[in-house]
């Protein structure tokens, strides 16, 4: 067994040994919040491209999102005579 599992076994039969003493409603509790917790990592490993390579999700066109983006442009530049 390497270092990383048994420091791993070792903090949860830790933490096991603080929640033990927990009301049942309580350990359902934890038990929902860890399962919950599970999911959004695994939803969250899902989504890794969209994160992080710029993905862009929309109902609009790309044409109509080109139209938003140069209406939305406002110019305030006053070139002054030299």
């Amino acid at each position: 067994m390497d270092m990383k599992t048994n420091t791993n076994t070792v903090l949860i039969d830790n933490y096991f040994g603080l929640l033990s003493s927990l009301s049942r409603e309580n350990k359902i509790k934890l038990i929902e919040k860890l399962s919950n917790s599970i999911d959004n990592e695994a939803a969250e490993k899902e989504n890794v491209v969209d994160k992080f390579f710029g993905a862009f999700k929309s109902q609009k066109s790309a044409e109509g999102l080109f139209k938003e983006i140069r209406e939305s442009r406002t110019f305030n530049r006053k070139i002054e005579a030299l």
